[in-house]
């Protein structure tokens, strides 16, 4: 009888074994990045909290100078994600190589779409990271996402708070969206087989459209942004994969052809 209850301890053990091995490899794929973070200590905070949940991955863009060691004293038990974590200039080059790239937005502006919460983005995106690499982005302390940052972003989310005091802490910020993503993790039953196409395929898309756009006229100069960034918004609904991007592209060469040949009859 001992040795029968010892059976079934042992195969419940690793079976939670097994579980908390398949959250922590889904959620490799989730990379945490920083932008232009002011505060060194707030990257330490970040760094434990991503311990805390599960995350590894750690990006920071134009990050400040740490004289004083401050990131590593909040870091607390979490100097390995600090010493491992990437630095980049730009989020472009950040996020060049990513799937889909979710960024943080407390300001929910006229033209933003997309916006979802921390919990409702968690259970759409875990699926995914089977086989796809995820990037959650955040601002600074002070103003959060530039708009040229947030363009870059597939989708928004916004966590919500009162009304009274809606401003969180970068760390308690970050550590929120993780929760949400470490308990989608844990729930998570079948995982998705969609690859979708990293950004610079989607960027070097964004591109070819705007170009095509102007030269059938169908935007001016005066505005180009404000009709991209709703067409982001519109086809970051959609996450494309390569093979929906390459159809897409295609169209887009099919009418730069004809109206370059319509251009020349007319110059002729």
């Amino acid at each position: 009888m001992l040795e029968y209850g010892r059976s079934i301890l042992y195969n419940k053990l690793f079976a939670l074994t097994v579980k908390c091995m398949t959250i922590n490899s889904s959620l490799d794929n989730v990379s945490i990045v920083l932008v232009d973070t002011k505060t060194p200590a707030n990257i330490g905070s970040v760094a434990r909290a991503m311990m805390n949940m599960g995350f590894s991955r750690l990006v920071l863009v134009d990050p400040p100078e740490d004289k004083h060691g401050e990131a590593r004293k909040l870091a607390s038990g979490a100097h390995e994600i600090l010493d491992k974590a990437e630095v980049r200039r730009t989020l472009k080059a950040a996020v060049s190589d990513q799937g889909l790239v979710i960024g943080a937005s407390r300001h929910k502006g006229r033209r933003r779409r997309n916006i979802h919460t921390p919990r409702e983005m968690a259970e759409q995106v875990v699926p995914l990271l089977n086989r796809n690499k995820v990037s959650l982005v955040f601002g600074n302390e002070v103003n959060g996402l530039e708009n040229t940052d947030l363009a870059l972003c597939h989708e928004l989310i916004s966590i919500p708070s009162s009304e009274a005091f809606s401003s969180l802490n970068l760390s308690h910020a970050v550590m929120v969206v993780m929760y949400e993503f470490f308990v989608a993790a844990t729930a998570m039953t079948s995982p998705e087989n969609t690859e979708l196409a990293p950004d610079r395929e989607l960027e070097r898309f964004y591109e070819h459209l705007k170009n095509t756009l102007l030269n059938i006229e169908f935007v001016d100069d005066r505005n180009t942004e404000h009709m991209m960034l709703s067409l982001r918004q519109v086809f970051g609904r959609t996450r494309l994969d390569t093979r929906e991007i390459k159809i897409l592209r295609g169209i887009l060469s099919a009418v730069d052809r004809i109206s370059h040949s319509k251009q020349k009859d007319m110059d002729k």
